[in-house]
């Protein structure tokens, strides 16, 4: 019989491990380095520090847009961190890991909506 764990053809299952996950990890981090940068510009190159001069700022679509986009990267470089920590890390129990992840999730959703919520709030 033919070992299958080894090689391309090997069998993976578990948390969806490798590149993709890595990958992801760095490209969310790029997204909120950026957007950091976005911001120092705009605090370094500002005139009016005052509530007025930020909510100007925060006031322009392409701003608001960035700002929830760098909050979506950092709510998925979240979930792939606390996923990781949960199945290498956490308890054995199968149940218990799925309600701790769909907690996760629901607070992690929960937290984009009321991001939406601040950012375009009237």
């Amino acid at each position: 019989m033919a070992n299958n764990n080894i090689g391309p053809k090997r069998l993976v299952v578990g948390a969806h491990y490798g590149l993709r996950d890595w990958l992801a990890q760095r490209m969310t981090a790029v997204v909120m380095v950026l957007y950091t940068i976005i911001l120092l510009i705009a605090f370094l190159s500002g005139k009016n520090f005052s509530y007025e001069g930020w909510a100007g700022l925060f006031a322009q679509q392409w701003f608001k847009i960035a700002t929830f986009v760098a909050f979506l990267a950092l709510f998925y470089h979240a979930w792939v961190g606390v996923r990781d920590i949960l199945m290498d890390y956490c308890t054995k129990s199968v149940g218990l890991r799925l309600a701790l992840q769909m907690a996760t999730i629901l607070w992690l959703v929960g937290c984009a909506g009321w991001a939406a919520q601040i950012i375009w709030r009237a």
